[in-house]
């Protein structure tokens, strides 16, 4: 009992020190502070007839500047792609750096495409995925590129995927799922019946595009149209090879984000000046600044109100489309009505008011930019009933009679040129008499402030801990450099099968057996695989002896890996008991290797 007592004060000295450590990180732009959090899947098509409907893999850019639009942190995305099966799949990841946005983008560029398609596999897997993954208050969505036709493998029928599709897309629906959908029809085969009809079911929206260049512009209006924000257009250029200025306004300091796209077809130069006349960098702290072959993106954090500068050097002739979407801190705060027992002919006095920061909004030009109105909606009928409120000082107010004995949900909007908000809603039953889900209160209550404990003077140990950290280490070296050579001398046990399948033509090799045994401390699929330089991708997927009879699998490259069908994540390893199977879908050529341990 005394050794683990005598070498507790060292370990906590060495966890407090890398806790200190971590938290002096600097970072670089922060995030801006708002309600509205994204959970968002990005799914393709990469079947092969995406070759006609996106010569240019021109959805991999939208898809890249979806990421760059989306917050500096706090979002998370997953991405699906997919062909009559999946191809490859990234759970949702919560965006916490830059490092976070171009791991997605390089996960994008890694797509490739394969034979068949199946539209409800793709539905059903970005359903499943936001399933796993949705944080509670963050609205989840699913991006859906595609061209909308089935062409279905064998044994499969296109009544059964139709059934599946329906199936998911309900899922969908009952979890609040917007699902919006972009058909891609550059060879002119849209079938847009499919695609309208799973976006009209969910709530979203359907876009069209006979060229996949105005894809970065259907995405912008799809993130603004989630978020509730308005896609302002600033101007159209033709680059003249010399720098065009562009009047960016930042109308209030409630925006929390302004994102600034550039849409062209060549690469170009920008320049930046805030209101006070001086040249901000690029990037800088509170500007991000991303690019890729068809877009630029300039995302402003927490900017100063006023008219920025924009200055934009494209080539000569180019077309260059600028666009801004703001993200505001504003939330709209609708008062608990007066009285109960409400029935039909009673009349509502209706008062709301805007917030920021948790704080009452008085910004008198902001509030005399606003329309507000209160939006009944019949929960019968779905009709909704829309009456205009008048501002008074800070407040919105109006009345409104319940026509009817019915059940109206009741909220208030507020619209501007860059966004709209609802408050939160409230359920008046005029045939009970009752009011439910009752809105947020009329002021917001900010915490306490934390009293900062009485400082003490620590204890002298800093000498001592940091000489029991010194011996932790050496000791810790010289066990990890034994366990090394152990590990490095570990036999294989077992066989492996390997089965190769072409994903064009759907044929399978005869399944080849390899003994383990052989082997020690490190093997490469590659081995296995007799070295074919076909296969040289799998050099860096590698195994090695796990505890017992397992193997443990690591995957340093871009393919897939699936085990019962669902997708793994194996870049830290994967462990492989007996009798275990794995599906390898490899990048460079259209092919899958199957590996059953036995």
């Amino acid at each position: 009992m005394t050794k683990p007592l005598r070498r507790l004060p060292f370990l906590f000295s060495f966890i407090l020190i890398v806790s200190l450590i971590s938290s002096w990180v600097p970072g670089t732009a922060q995030a801006a502070d708002t309600d509205e959090k994204l959970d968002a899947v990005l799914a393709i098509d990469v079947s092969t007839s995406m070759n006609d409907s996106d010569r240019g893999k021109v959805a991999n850019e939208a898809m890249k500047m979806f990421i760059d639009m989306t917050s500096v942190q706090g979002d998370k995305i997953g991405v699906l792609a997919y062909t009559d099966q999946i191809v490859r799949e990234k759970a949702l990841l919560e965006v916490k750096s830059a490092q976070d946005k171009q791991d997605l983008k390089d996960f994008v560029n890694q797509l490739s495409r394969g034979a068949y398609t199946d539209i409800a596999v793709g539905v059903k897997e970005s359903v499943k995925i936001l399933e796993a993954g949705t944080t509670p208050g963050h609205r989840p969505m699913i991006v859906l590129l595609a061209d909308g036709n089935n062409s279905l493998n064998k044994g499969r029928t296109q009544a059964d995927s139709d059934k599946e599709l329906a199936e998911a897309v309900e899922k969908a629906r009952q979890m609040g799922v917007h699902i919006y959908t972009i058909g891609l029809n550059a060879d002119g085969k849209l079938n847009k019946s499919v695609l309208e009809k799973i976006s009209s079911d969910t709530g979203g929206k359907t876009f069209v595009t006979d060229t996949a260049e105005t894809l970065p512009q259907i995405l912008s209006e799809i993130f603004a149209s989630e978020l509730r924000l308005k896609v302002v257009p600033l101007k159209q250029l033709t680059g003249s090879g010399d720098f065009q200025a562009v009047t960016v306004p930042i109308p209030n300091g409630n925006v929390l984000e302004a994102n600034i796209s550039i849409v062209s077809t060549k690469p170009v130069e920008v320049k930046l000046t805030d209101p006070a006349g001086k040249q901000v960098g690029i990037p800088s702290d509170a500007i991000v600044y991303s690019k890729s072959n068809s877009y630029s993106l300039i995302k402003l954090i927490k900017p100063v109100e006023g008219d920025w500068k924009l200055e934009v050097k494209g080539a000569t002739s180019d077309q260059i489309d600028i666009s801004l979407v703001f993200n505001y801190d504003i939330r709209v705060v609708m008062e608990p009505f007066g009285g109960s027992g409400y029935k039909a002919g009673d009349r509502l006095a209706i008062k709301a008011h805007l917030e920021s920061g948790g704080e009452p909004l008085t910004d008198d030009a902001l509030l005399q930019s606003a329309k507000a109105s209160l939006v009944a909606k019949d929960l019968d009928s779905s009709k909704e009933i829309v009456t205009p409120l008048t501002l008074q000082g800070s407040q919105f107010t109006g009345e409104w009679a319940l026509p009817e004995a019915r059940r109206y949900e009741v909220k208030v909007r507020v619209e501007d040129s860059g966004y709209t908000r609802d408050s939160e809603p409230v359920t008046v039953d005029a045939a009970a008499g009752t009011v439910t889900a009752a809105p947020s209160p009329t002021a917001s209550t900010k915490p306490a402030p934390t009293v900062p404990a009485e400082e003490k003077k620590p204890f002298p140990w800093t000498t001592v801990l940091i000489g029991g950290v010194i011996a932790l280490i050496v000791i810790a070296g010289g066990v990890v450099l034994f366990s090394r050579y152990k590990k490095a001398n570990r036999g294989f046990f077992g066989q492996m099968i390997i089965e190769i399948r072409d994903e064009n033509t759907g044929e399978r090799l005869s399944p080849q057996y390899r003994k383990l045994n052989a082997f020690k401390g490190r093997l490469r699929l590659h081995q296995l695989l007799q070295l074919a330089p076909e296969f040289a991708e799998t050099d860096k997927i590698v195994l090695e002896p796990g505890k017992g009879d397992t193997l443990v699998l690591y995957n340093r490259t871009g393919c897939m890996i699936e085990r019962s069908g669902r997708t793994v994540d194996a870049t830290k390893g994967l462990e492989l008991r007996k009798n275990d199977r794995i599906r390898i879908t490899l990048q460079n050529v259209n092919k899958s290797i199957q590996l059953e341990y036995i």
